[in-house]
């Protein structure tokens, strides 16, 4: 009898060691679990300095080449378009770049790269929003390449340094908030290269069908009228009243709240949808 009770009370104990090792994680230790898993992150970026070609090239080729193919036909010329397709860029570049997260992340779970963490008691939303603080760093350089190549083409921001600073940061707000969406797609999808074609599928009709390359009232009135609620189209029109004007205008506070709410919805999504695969 006594060669059976032995057996369960480790079995007992070792269950309260688990139950132990998984303690409720403080809002302290989920925040320095993040900035840990964040600096992990950017060790693997500048190991791997291809993962900056995207946000170091697309500014330079997109801005050259919007600007000198479509800057005659919509403003007569190029350096009148800078101002409308600056801002416009300045969206497009940093939502696409935050499309890589969700494909970065399930490329991670493919590769058993999160296996380890099941074991620790770390927050779980640690492991996802490590690698998002990691590409604010992302977000800054392909924001900050925008701008200079259109500095360099022309373009003079009558907003001065402090509005193109007050856009960079808004632009580089919304592209965090966004990556939440397409962390969670990157949770559920089966590939890499599905959470490509999906949030590709997600992203470029929200940028294109914006008032980011034309203004709105050269549209049809139904497109004109999806244009106008379209949130890409507020964050455009916010940082060109930013940088061109230095206007902190009510387009501001819709794109905030946009984010905010793409936070509030799709953090806990992905939260919700990773503990699946734990």
């Amino acid at each position: 009898m006594s060669t059976t009770i032995a057996p369960a009370r480790e079995s007992v104990r070792a269950t309260d060691r688990v139950a132990t090792a998984r303690r409720r994680v403080t809002v302290g230790e989920t925040f320095s679990q993040t900035m840990t898993l964040a600096w992990r992150a950017l060790k693997r970026m500048r190991r791997n300095p291809e993962q900056f070609f995207d946000v170091a090239l697309q500014p330079i080729l997109f801005t050259a080449m919007f600007a000198y193919v479509f800057g005659g036909a919509i403003a007569g010329d190029v350096e009148s378009y800078l101002p409308l397709m600056i801002p416009g860029i300045l969206a497009q570049t940093v939502l696409t770049t935050c499309m890589a997260t969700g494909t970065q992340l399930r490329e991670d779970m493919e590769k058993g790269v999160f296996d380890r963490f099941k074991s620790l008691p770390i927050a779980r939303i640690a492991p996802l929003a490590g690698p998002m603080v990691a590409d604010l760093l992302r977000y800054a350089i392909a924001a900050t390449l925008t701008f200079g190549m259109g500095i360099v083409m022309g373009y003079r921001p009558g907003g001065g340094a402090g509005g193109v600073l007050a856009a960079i940061l808004l632009a580089i707000f919304t592209g965090w908030s966004l990556a939440w969406i397409f962390t969670w797609i990157g949770t559920i999808a089966r590939s890499a290269q599905a959470v490509q074609g999906i949030s590709m599928m997600i992203l470029f009709p929200l940028t294109f069908l914006s008032n980011a390359f034309v203004p709105v009232e050269s549209l049809p009135d139904w497109l004109a009228a999806f244009v106008r609620i379209n949130p890409v189209s507020h964050l455009v029109t916010a940082a060109r009243d930013l940088a061109n004007g230095g206007l902190v205008t009510g387009e501001v506070a819709w794109t905030l709240v946009a984010g905010l709410i793409s936070i509030a919805i799709f953090a806990p999504l992905s939260v919700r949808s990773y503990k699946r695969h734990m």
